[in-house]
């Protein structure tokens, strides 16, 4: 694995157990209840790579794992997550917090959750530019680039005075603050109307050429990912059960729930 760009993202055989807390003194060990299964995959720089499957396959819990975000003292986490030539799973928390939003970040869910909702917004993108000693950029640079008005109406609001779309955009803005070469992006189209989903592909495929950075972004719908990505992780139960270009992965997805395999997703 010598050698490998700073851009590529790799994962090699990593499983993701729950661990449940136990229930009696009988109990000679906590219960571990796998959640992901041995998953292997790559995403290389400038690379759009689509992650799909039904609510529940796992899918958030591997997009966190892949930070060294889960809560250690719940889950167990095993294999390899490779930023570059860096190891993140064997990385101390302190040395994570150099490579978390600076070389890999994360556009969460639920904007609304994740971000502050009682700091304005271009307080809130500027503690990002803090708190990684980036100078020469401002809030309303960031706005501009995710094709937000840096306007004093969004500048000076706060999360829950914006529509859903622009929620989501600052919360992009957050992301790229330190210009990252990996953004991992989880259903950030949910609850938008179908004009605001186009807006945002099309601006993950400008920020794609205009920043050289590769995507992991995580949907439930073959539609928006036949759309955007280059190739497609098909996710069912914890496991990788297909992969490859969006025609081919969702052509067998067809297939498989004609011939009732599957029950669809």
């Amino acid at each position: 694995m010598g050698g490998m760009s700073l851009g590529t993202l790799s994962v090699e055989n990593l499983s993701i157990e729950l661990t449940l807390p136990r229930t009696s003194a009988a109990d000679r060990r906590p219960q571990q209840i796998p959640i992901v299964s041995s998953v292997s995959f790559q995403v290389d720089p400038g690379a759009i790579v689509g992650l799909f499957g039904e609510s529940g396959c796992g899918k958030t819990t591997l997009a966190l794992a892949l930070l060294k975000l889960l809560p250690p003292t719940r889950y167990s986490v095993r294999g390899s997550v490779r930023v570059g030539d860096r190891e993140i799973l064997a990385l101390t928390e302190r040395e994570l917090e150099s490579i978390r939003g600076a070389e890999i970040s994360m556009v969460f869910q639920d904007p609304l959750l994740s971000l502050n909702p009682v700091m304005r917004v271009k307080d809130q993108v500027a503690e990002v530019l803090r708190a990684h000693k980036i100078t020469g950029t401002s809030p309303a640079e960031l706005l501009t680039l995710v094709g937000l008005p840096p306007s004093a109406r969004i500048l000076n609001a706060y999360p829950h005075q914006l529509s859903g779309g622009e929620r989501q955009r600052v919360a992009i803005a957050q992301a790229l603050a330190c210009r990252p070469r990996i953004v991992i992006a989880d259903e950030p189209f949910t609850a938008l109307d179908a004009t605001k989903v186009v807006e945002l592909l099309s601006l993950f495929r400008r920020l794609k050429e205009k920043l050289g950075a590769s995507f992991l972004v995580i949907s439930h719908s073959p539609g928006i990912l036949a759309r955007i990505a280059d190739q497609v992780l098909m996710m069912r139960s914890g496991t990788i059960v297909d992969r490859g270009t969006p025609q081919q992965v969702f052509r067998n997805l067809t297939g498989a729930v004609q011939r009732g395999d599957v029950h669809g997703v």
